[in-house]
């Protein structure tokens, strides 16, 4: 099948791909299956590559390629490799005295708890009390890093500029992917830069209500009222099926029983 012709589904992992029940997640891949030869499956995850390449043994559908770490790490084609104009673009924005730089500040805020074994060029920490996780990202941010706070539970130390959205245009643009083909998934607020890009996207019915808040006027994304993987294959299904995805999606915002 020609390329402009397949359908990209560049989809979150906990939560949204891997999220709903045992039935709901064995209906989208068993669709995503009997569509294989018409589908490019984007796993686009705050998890790192590792996980992701481990999810192989367990899952019967295999992604065709990887970003990882928030948008900081990204494998594609069969033996997921790098793609060397994102490995410049992401190292150029991650200095090499960065670790220091944010150890500076990060130790005036022991309510940050520092995740292990966090892979990519980002820190990512766990957090109790939201008002020390702003206070740390305002500092965090004057020294020339983004600071992401999502599900009440994550802070996320990335190079400026990079997030999920981001690099995945960019991961597009080099695999010659085409951006109207291309719908994204996600739950919570990890993957708002996603929706921001103003792909086409669903935000499944479980999503962080701090999502459901910052994309209640985007056009671009149908706020399904179902969860996990029930919802994706919802709107992965009409997507397929439809080359003008983005009414189908305004559609839903004002009536999900429209189409």
């Amino acid at each position: 099948m020609s390329e402009s012709r397949r359908t990209i589904l560049a989809t979150d992992l906990d939560g949204t791909f891997l999220g709903g029940s045992d039935a709901q997640r064995t209906a989208l891949y068993d669709w995503i299956a009997a569509h294989r030869k018409a589908i490019t499956l984007v796993f686009v995850s705050g998890r790192g590559l590792d996980f992701m390449q481990s999810l192989l043994e367990t899952l019967p559908v295999r992604p065709d390629h990887l970003i990882g770490n928030v948008g900081t790490s990204v494998a594609a084609g069969p033996h997921f490799g790098p793609i060397a104009a994102l490995e410049r673009w992401l190292d150029a924005n991650w200095p090499f005295d960065a670790d220091a730089r944010i150890d500076s500040v990060m130790c005036r805020h022991p309510g940050l708890r520092e995740q292990s074994g966090v892979g990519g060029r980002r820190r990512s920490y766990y957090f109790d009390d939201v008002a020390d996780a702003v206070a740390a990202r305002s500092e965090i941010e004057a020294l020339g890093f983004d600071a992401l706070i999502s599900d009440n539970l994550y802070f996320d130390i990335l190079p400026r500029g990079v997030q999920k959205g981001p690099t995945l245009l960019r991961t597009l643009d080099a695999l010659g992917l085409p951006r109207s083909r291309t719908l994204v998934a996600g739950d919570t607020l990890n993957d708002l830069s996603m929706f921001d890009t103003r792909l086409a996207g669903v935000a499944v019915g479980n999503r962080e209500p701090g999502l459901d808040a910052a994309i209640r006027e985007h056009a671009n994304v149908y706020r399904s009222p179902l969860p996990g993987a029930a919802g994706v294959l919802d709107a992965l299904v009409k997507f397929h099926e439809r080359e003008d995805f983005h009414g189908v999606i305004a559609g839903y915002r004002l009536s999900p029983t429209a189409l």
